[in-house]
């Protein structure tokens, strides 16, 4: 039976956290080329602990349709990036800053195909839901100068300590 067969003919799909995959391994993620500048400035990044400020799961993959968890540390730098489908972000814990807004719990965002964004978690970090129409997508890394990763760093070494105990702010405000 193809697969969008088989989505028409199911009325009803649970998912569960625990049983989630990472975004990575999910496969649903395409990594566009970067350039030379870009893979060393992320290569440092991934040295320095940067895979320890996040995590992020996809909850539900359908053709057409995708729902990702993600919660970012405090202090996680998010490069500026882009994909190739519409997603709608909500937040479920903690805050973000986007631009000169501050989001924090049930509020949410739009984001338009190959629009570029970044975020900064908030104090206590994030814990966000992503919507996309779509079940996979890309993954353009714009941040292309060599400030942008220094500062990614500096980051990153100035939190990795508190990263490795901190409690997702859905967690702490129990």
């Amino acid at each position: 039976m193809a697969e969008n067969e088989a989505v028409k003919k199911t009325k009803m799909q649970l998912f569960r956290y625990d049983k989630a995959p990472e975004l990575v391994e999910a496969g649903i993620m395409e990594l566009k080329p970067y350039s030379e500048a870009q893979k060393s400035g992320i290569t440092r990044m991934v040295e320095a602990g940067y895979i320890e400020g996040g995590e992020t799961r996809v909850l539900f993959n359908i053709p057409g349709f995708s729902l990702v968890y993600a919660w970012f540390k405090p202090g996680y730098p998010l490069p500026l990036h882009s994909h190739d489908t519409d997603c709608l972000y909500y937040i479920v814990a903690g805050s973000i800053q986007l631009g000169t807004e501050t989001l924090g719990p049930r509020d949410g965002f739009f984001i338009k195909a190959d629009v570029p964004y970044t975020y900064k978690a908030g104090a206590d970090g994030v814990e966000i839901l992503e919507f996309r129409h779509g079940g996979g997508f890309d993954f353009v890394n714009l941040a292309k100068n060599q400030a942008f990763y220094d500062k990614a760093i500096e980051s990153i070494t100035s939190n990795l300590e508190s990263w490795k105990t901190v409690q997702r702010p859905s967690e702490s405000s129990r």
